[in-house]
Formats: C-alpha cells, structure tokens, sequence
C-alpha cells in the first residue's frame, strides 16, 4: 500500500519540492498552505497520513502547537517538523512537542526523502518517541551547522532523561554552555546547576569542594563547609575538565554514582543525595585509563551518554552569527552601540583557524567593540595578529579552491562530462606524490600522513599506473 504524506507549509516553492521529490518516490502527496486546512481535513474524517511534513511558524496555528494537538488525537503520526531559525529553542521545543524529528532549513531534498522513509519504518514498527512539553528557556547556544544540530537533537533526546552524561570537545568550545543547556531542558531545570572546575581547584581541596568537611577536620577547617554534591541535591552537578580529578577523589566520586550517598571530610554520618552528574574534558579519556590516569570503573559510569562539541573550525558557517551575538553581548555590557561586521570581515573570520575555538571568537568581539573606530568593522580593524595568523590559511587554502573553482567552471562550459573522474585521480596522484616525497619514498610512513593503510596506498599506486615511479619498498 502506498505510503500518503501530508506537507504543511506557507512558502508554496518548499511545497513543491517536497511534492516533486516525495511523489518520485511512488508517495501520496496532499499539500497544504497552513496548519489549521489539514486539521479541519483530519476533523471531516479524512484518513490520517502516513508521516506529516509541517514548517514550525505559519499564520494562524503554528508547527508547535499543531503538535499538541496531534499528541492529543492523532499520537501513532510521525511528524517531521521544518523550521528557518535553526536554534536549539526550535530543535527542543520540537522534541518535546512530540516530533519525530526536526529538520533545519535549508535542507537537503534527498535528506528529507530519507528521512520521511525512517518516519515510515518507524510507523510500521510501532516505535513511538513521547515527551512531554515544557516551559522554554533562553539558551546563548548558537549553530546552524550540521555537527551543532547533532548537538541540539541529542539535547532534545535527552530533555526527559536523568542519565549521566559525557561532554567533550576542545577548551573554549562551550561545553558549560551545552551542560547548562541539558539541566534547563531537563526535569530538574527548577532546581540548582552547580559547576566545578576540577583543573582550578588545588587537588587536597578537591574532596573538600565536592563534599563538604565537618568543622576540625583539618588544619583551617574552622566550620563545617557543604559540598557541591549537597548544593546540587535534586539538580545537576557540572564537573567540568574531569580528567584533572586525583584518583583519591574520582574512587570517592564512583562510591556516589553508586550509592548516591558520601561522607563530609571528617565526618560519620552518610548523607544521601539525588544529583545527576554532567562531566566534561578535552582530553582522552580511554588514554588516560589506558595510562593508567583515570579509573575504568568511573570511566564507564560517566560514559553513559557522550556529547561531542565541534571546534569552530567545523562549524565555520556560524561563525558570523556568533561574532554578531557577541559583538551585541559586549555593546550591552559595556553600554555603547554594537559594532557590525562588514561582508569581508564575516568571510575573513570564517576562514581564520580559530584554535582558541568559540571562546577566542567571543574575546576578539570584546578587543572589536573597545578598539574599533568606526561601527562597521572592517578587515583592517582586526587586531593585528588575527590579520597575520589569518593571512597563511586564506592564501594557501583560499587560492587552492578558488582554481579548482575555475577549473571545474571552464570544464562545464566547454561541454566536459565526468569531470569528478579527471579531478579526483589527480588529486589523489598529487597527493600520493607528495607524501613520498616528504617520507624519502617510505610507503608506509606516506600512507600514514595520508590516513591510510600502506596496502590501500599500494593500491592506489597501481591504479594510478605510478608503480614505475615508485617502484621501490620501505
């Protein structure tokens, strides 16, 4: 039997390429131009489709609350949610409003046809995703990119879950910022979010912070102190840069997350606590145990769920709306009017290497809105060392694709087909020759550099007709 879809959307062209691509599919396709049409339709009798396809703001009832009433009569419907402000408000709001799934524009068409497909499967195999809604709260967490929206799905996945989580990712990527982001979205978002730097603290004062000393216990302990594990009771306990934690601490840190239960530093009595733990690191954890560094047991107790938070230089297409958010932050806070970039400053810092990762961005927005004369800033208004460091990557890297650009435009408009074919081959030949060239011809140290085995190198040597230049072993 043939699958029916129902599209809702006000934007007529989005209708018509759902409808085109979905109907190429051999699916049913009933369009309609706002929310409250296709729930007239449902109320007159008409069969419910197979998978609803809605944008999230429309005139009259929006994506949102037509979810709601969805949940209400009609709670077996997949429906797959669309929506232009590809925020982590939307991605959540969207879960727990019940969709199935949330799809940012602009989107891929042979992305959504996979995705209508899942929703089908899903269907038929009586899957059901329920959670419930939930008051929104503010969030600075900004990306339209892919690898952000991974993010804000696994947050909205989780908004109804107690699980320990795992964040890592490099300094400066926002890993506070996205552990806030669960607790806010979570069940316990009316009680405490408690953070603690475990790299910040002195290690013999790490035990003391977590949980707490009676009075005497040691030398200085002139009162009795709570810990961040009762200040946090009911709430979420954030231990950010955990690989840093002492062994000591992290086997008294596994007593907790077993029994929910620890003692004060000094003290008899067991206190019970009910706190999820959200730990963060940007180092290698399994390297550590392997070395020995950090415990197996913890590890796998804190490894429940794993987050990764992508470094700027993945998500460089949001690097102009989280300069603009910063540079408006920092004009709030210093009570003067916010800078705006330019269109080639945006492009400049999109391409900057951004070690410092979101953390380095947000910094260069507070240099900008002290330091820059005019209110547009320009490239020139950089400081100096993002202008240096930046000059390398947008030479070298810059150039390279803007003459592939040029290569493929001339191929097209002389008539060529198959130009992937010559291009990759060559790519590949340069790469190849330039690796063995770097390795003195030693094929397994290239295929290293290249991320390779040395037999798909080999390979390749042999299918590239190169075995005569290269016909020598390491």
């Amino acid at each position: 039997m043939t699958a029916t879809i129902w599209v809702i959307d006000d934007d007529r062209s989005i209708r018509w390429v759902l409808e085109k691509a979905l109907s190429q599919e051999g699916f049913q396709l009933a369009c309609f131009e706002d929310a409250d049409e296709a729930l007239n339709r449902l109320d007159e009798g008409a069969a419910e489709p197979d998978v609803l396809i809605s944008d999230v703001r429309m005139p009259g009832t929006d994506g949102l609350r037509m979810l709601k009433i969805l949940q209400r009569n009609n709670p077996n419907l997949p429906v797959i949610i669309m929506t232009a402000h590809s925020d982590l408000d939307s991605a959540v709001a969207s879960y727990q409003g019940g969709a199935f799934e949330y799809l940012p524009k602009p989107f891929d068409v042979d992305e959504a046809v996979a995705l209508v497909k899942r929703a089908i499967k899903h269907r038929q195999e009586a899957e059901q995703e329920v959670a419930p809604t939930a008051e929104q709260t503010p969030t600075e967490i900004i990306g339209e990119a892919p690898a952000m929206q991974e993010v804000f799905r696994a947050i909205g996945r989780l908004s109804h879950s107690n699980v320990t989580v795992l964040i890592n990712g490099q300094s400066g990527t926002g890993k506070e910022l996205v552990a806030r982001a669960l607790h806010n979205h979570s069940m316990r978002r009316e009680k405490a979010f408690v953070a603690l730097n475990m790299a910040a603290i002195p290690k013999d004062l790490i035990e003391s912070e977590l949980f707490g000393h009676e009075k005497g216990a040691f030398t200085g302990a002139n009162s009795q102190r709570v810990g961040r594990f009762e200040q946090s009771n009911g709430g979420t306990l954030f231990l950010d840069e955990i690989g840093d934690m002492p062994l000591e601490a992290q086997t008294r840190l596994l007593r907790v997350l077993q029994e929910n239960e620890f003692y004060r530093v000094g003290g008899t009595t067991p206190i019970h606590v009910d706190v999820r733990i959200i730990a963060a690191t940007h180092q290698d954890l399994e390297k550590l145990v392997r070395d020995g560094d950090f415990r197996e047991d913890l590890f796998h107790r804190l490894n429940v769920i794993r987050i990764h938070i992508p470094k700027l230089a993945e998500r460089r297409e949001d690097i102009p709306r989280l300069a603009g958010y910063f540079l408006q932050h920092a004009a709030s806070e210093l009570g003067v009017e916010p800078k705006v970039l330019h269109k080639d400053t945006e492009k400049y810092l999109a391409a900057m290497p951004w070690p410092g990762n979101v953390r380095q961005l947000e910094n260069t927005c507070r240099w900008l809105t002290v330091m820059a004369s005019g209110r547009e800033v320009l490239v020139d208004d950089l400081p100096p060392e993002l202008r240096q460091s930046a000059s390398k990557p947008m030479e070298t890297g810059g150039d390279w694709l803007k003459s592939l650009r040029h290569w493929a435009d001339r191929a097209l408009a002389r008539g060529d087909r198959g130009i992937l074919d010559q291009a990759v081959p060559a790519f590949e030949r340069t790469m190849i020759e330039v690796a063995l060239q770097h390795t003195g011809g030693r094929k397994r140290d290239a295929a290293a550099l290249l991320g390779w085995g040395r037999n798909t190198l080999t390979r390749k040597i042999k299918e590239l007709d190169m075995e005569a230049e290269f016909s020598g072993d390491d």
